[in-house]
């Protein structure tokens, strides 16, 4: 009886402990991996040429809250354009992309500075805080232009609540900056300038850049921190639809299973492999 008594217990603890969940191709699951299946097909048509590819992971985060952002009207319907800021490369890399999603290929990958506050090479810390000289996280819509200290700059509106929308208050824009160029790089600090919290990009480069970005476009400033990617809203909300437009948009779901590892009653891991992988 003792031994029944144990066995029942030692079940009952894996079963709350740990679980696993196998979703077919419908509902909320068949939605998530048309979603995935979308981006991944627009990711793999964009024309890199010879630039370093933006990882994949980082691109899809960023259309997920592109695609968020162009369904609640955030963004221009004349321009596709997504420009990808990733900041968990050093600074003397080409961490900017700046894609054409109409004609799938990279416009511009090229330098872009971190504030001062953040880090040296690379950027380590972030605030919406003015005075930090801190770069901020998150989805920004690009505004009007206009003529300041370092010549044509870009306003920014930042729309990420708590992460980035102080941006306008604290003059964060883009422009363009001398620090931001190899001759900079080849100096005593063997790194790029930095700026006080701007996506700053180089002298040569900035008016073209700003030309093509202005407007009402996307751009995302990214870094693995952990709380803003649990709880940007663009980033977790539900993508509602697909461009209609799309050849993508109007593919079947593919035929998958979806499988959960669950951990005390939290969603662990998720797997999506063939459904004919899976024995019936």
């Amino acid at each position: 009886m003792k031994k029944v008594i144990l066995c029942l217990g030692v079940y009952l603890i894996c079963s709350c402990s740990a679980k696993v969940v196998i979703a077919d191709e419908t509902g909320s699951s068949s939605d998530d991996i048309r979603l995935e299946s979308y981006i991944s097909g627009i990711y793999h048509q964009i024309d890199f040429n010879k630039c370093t590819p933006l990882p994949y992971e980082v691109f899809d985060k960023a259309y997920h809250g592109y695609l968020n952002l162009k369904i609640e009207g955030k963004l221009s319907t004349g321009k596709e354009i997504l420009t990808v800021c990733d900041l968990e490369l050093a600074s003397t890399e080409n961490r900017m992309w700046i894609i054409d999603l109409d004609k799938k290929k990279v416009l511009y990958n090229t330098y872009v500075a971190h504030g001062q506050g953040s880090g040296e090479d690379y950027a380590q810390s972030f605030s919406n805080e003015s005075n930090t000289h801190k770069t901020s996280l998150g989805f920004y819509v690009t505004g009007e232009t206009y003529d300041g200290e370092h010549g044509t700059s870009l306003r920014l509106t930042g729309m990420d609540e708590g992460y980035n929308d102080a941006a306008m208050d604290r003059g964060i824009v883009v422009h363009g900056a001398d620090y931001v160029s190899d001759k900079f790089i080849k100096g005593e600090d063997h790194r790029l300038g930095r700026s006080w919290g701007c996506p700053a990009v180089s002298s040569k480069l900035s008016l073209p850049i700003i030309n093509t970005i202005k407007d009402s476009t996307c751009l995302f400033i990214y870094y693995p921190e952990h709380n803003y990617l649990k709880t940007s809203y663009w980033l977790n909300k539900r993508v509602a639809k697909l461009p209609e437009n799309d050849i993508y948009a109007a593919m079947p779901a593919p035929r998958t299973k979806v499988i959960q590892y669950i951990t005390n009653g939290k969603v662990d891991s998720v797997v999506t492999i063939p459904a004919q992988a899976i024995s019936k």
